[in-house]
């Protein structure tokens, strides 16, 4: 289910998750890139409830990451077909399937990512386009980007305040906000 408040906050990781977050629309969505596209499919496939899968279809539809297709006209049949927006969101369900095979499958794997023609096995990792490195937290970081809302600059002011050895201050967006009149999303 959508998590308005989340939509509209200024963080794209919030405003993903508030689209996404959803278990079920990461089950639809997991199962739309292996190839389901009808409600039945998707429906057995992930053991939803048919009340809640129309709400998450439509939802993800709404959100631009799937779009129904008419396939029948008598009666109508739709199937849902990923958009440019939910093919883009593949990594994501890679990075999901490698993180849960190392840390929650200890039977081991009961899915994996291959090379098509040669059935290697491989292991997804995110990488610096430019470079081909690893992401790795000791090289990279996030920092506020050019459209930064104030909040954002602001936590990521406090973090470097506190990885500098602030141990004073707190961290009090709200109070930051109520000074700055900036409306709370």
């Amino acid at each position: 289910m959508k998590n308005e408040p989340l939509c509209r906050a200024p963080c794209p990781i919030a405003r993903s998750l508030g689209r996404i977050g959803d278990s079920w629309s990461m089950m639809i969505l997991r199962d739309a890139f292996s190839g389901f596209t009808r409600f039945d499919e998707f429906q057995k496939s992930a053991n939803v409830a048919p009340n809640i899968l129309s709400r998450r279809l439509k939802e993800l539809v709404e959100d631009g990451l799937l779009e129904k297709v008419c396939y029948s006209s008598t009666p109508a049949r739709y199937e849902y077909h990923l958009t440019e927006r939910g093919r883009d969101f593949r990594p994501v369900i890679l990075a999901l399937a490698e993180w849960g095979n190392r840390h929650f499958a200890p039977e081991g794997r009961q899915i994996q990512l291959v090379e098509k023609e040669t059935q290697r096995l491989v292991h997804a990792v995110m990488v610096d386009s430019e470079t081909g490195q690893p992401l790795t937290p000791e090289k990279y970081s996030m920092v506020p980007g050019p459209a930064a809302s104030p909040v954002i600059q602001y936590r990521h002011d406090y973090l470097q305040r506190k990885r500098a050895g602030d141990s004073t201050q707190k961290f009090m967006p709200q109070q930051y906000l109520d000074e700055h009149h900036e409306p709370q999303e």
